[in-house]
């Protein structure tokens, strides 16, 4: 630190020097990430609430009733009315919280949680903070977790399961209501982690797709995580956490005896008002049929971006069941096709199981863009198959030329 400050026009250029550096959803070129442009609707209410502190709620008396709308929103829209819960950080803080909640609420010793292997790896953060002995349950041959496995793990330690409501590698929605069954007849709670799905999978069914039950319409359900800042198009941060019933949220309950409020439930002390503003406002904005649009047009992108990837020569992992697709090659290894689609201006991620490309077609994800993806895939295909290369007269054949070991699902 210097020992006296700049102009805030210095500031400004030097911010501006730093930006430039920066990718932007806008540019169509992210195509890994599962956050997305804010909505300006949203934009404008986190600026108004940015001194709100809901970890003080007392001093914000108007943010802590948004709060309470929010979650009741959020709750009709997961499948019940009665709920409690917070406006968080992220799916991170969420699943953080369930898990404390389940086990809390167990008293059980030397606690275990069971997992999918498709879990997103903030479970693997609870269980160490938490001292939970972590299983991850196999998947089955569509990528889905498999009830078996789970039920083979269920022990008298096992304090929560774990179901995925939009997978974080594929998108896809685990056995949810199979799930529920089962851990209504153990009586162990479920958490359905749908940081991902849950912004899309009721606007997409009620625009008349058909996709499997996730929510509190299924008794067995304890808790869901729920990211604004995902398909939500809130500001980063924003996430939310869903209890059926708030003996679950008293379970992790801190007292906070100098505050205006005796107790915290969240992770964080200090905590924004202004992701509660700003996911209020999108709600009230966009409403039902917003949302469906937004979903439906996600999906049409992805169903012609799945398309276009089979038609480059490139084999889907799976078929697309929400707005992620995944595909590898027989051809070509997942590392090369990452670092030809970097130097043609793709930021693209790659799953670990299975490991495959993987493209999230958020809503800055535009029909345009992926037309343009597509043409450089079959460029990338074209450029590493025997066909682009000179035969001679003597030998010909329609094996396909590597750089490196070939990559197989």
């Amino acid at each position: 630190m210097d020992k006296k400050g700049i102009t805030k026009q210095e500031i400004s250029e030097k911010l501006k020097e730093f930006k430039e550096e920066d990718m932007t959803y806008r540019s169509g070129r992210i195509l890994g990430s599962m956050c997305t442009c804010p909505h300006e609707v949203g934009l404008e209410a986190y600026k108004m609430f940015l001194e709100s502190n809901l970890g003080d709620s007392g001093l914000f008396k108007g943010t802590r009733k948004m709060e309470k709308e929010v979650i009741q929103m959020l709750g009709n829209l997961l499948g019940k009315e009665d709920v409690c819960g917070h406006i968080i950080t992220g799916g991170t803080e969420a699943n953080i919280m369930a898990m404390r909640a389940a086990r809390n609420s167990s008293n059980i010793k030397d606690p275990e949680i069971i997992v999918p292997k498709s879990a997103h790896f903030s479970f693997k953060k609870a269980a160490d903070m938490l001292c939970l002995k972590l299983r991850e349950a196999e998947l089955d041959e569509n990528y889905r977790v498999d009830v078996n496995s789970v039920k083979e793990l269920i022990s008298d330690k096992t304090v929560a399961v774990v179901g995925i409501a939009g997978t974080t590698e594929l998108g896809l929605i685990d056995p949810i209501e199979e799930l529920s069954k089962l851990c209504r007849e153990e009586n162990i709670y479920l958490h359905v982690d749908a940081a991902f799905g849950g912004f899309t999978i009721p606007f997409l069914g009620l625009s008349g797709r058909n996709l499997p039950k996730f929510d509190f319409s299924l008794e067995g359900v304890s808790s869901i995580t729920i990211d604004p800042h995902k398909m939500g198009l809130a500001p980063i941060p924003t996430g939310g956490i869903i209890f059926r019933d708030r003996s679950y949220l008293e379970s992790i309950s801190t007292e906070t005896p100098y505050l205006t409020d005796k107790e915290q439930f969240t992770i964080v002390g200090t905590r924004t008002g202004a992701s509660t503003a700003a996911t209020w406002a999108l709600l009230k904005y966009f409403g039902k049929e917003g949302y469906c649009s937004i979903a439906k047009k996600c999906m049409e992108v992805t169903e012609y971006l799945a398309e276009g990837i089979k038609k480059s020569g490139f084999n889907l992992m799976v078929e697309p069941q929400l707005n992620l697709v995944a595909f590898d090659s027989n051809e070509i290894e997942i590392d090369t096709i990452v670092d030809e689609l970097k130097e043609k201006g793709w930021a693209v991620s790659v799953s670990s199981y299975p490991r495959a490309i993987r493209i999230v077609v958020m809503p800055h994800v535009k029909m345009e863009h992926v037309k343009e993806f597509t043409d450089d895939l079959s460029k990338i295909h074209a450029k590493y198959t025997l066909e682009n290369i000179p035969q001679n007269n003597e030998r010909k054949t329609s094996l396909k030329l590597t750089d490196k070991t070939p990559q197989g699902k």
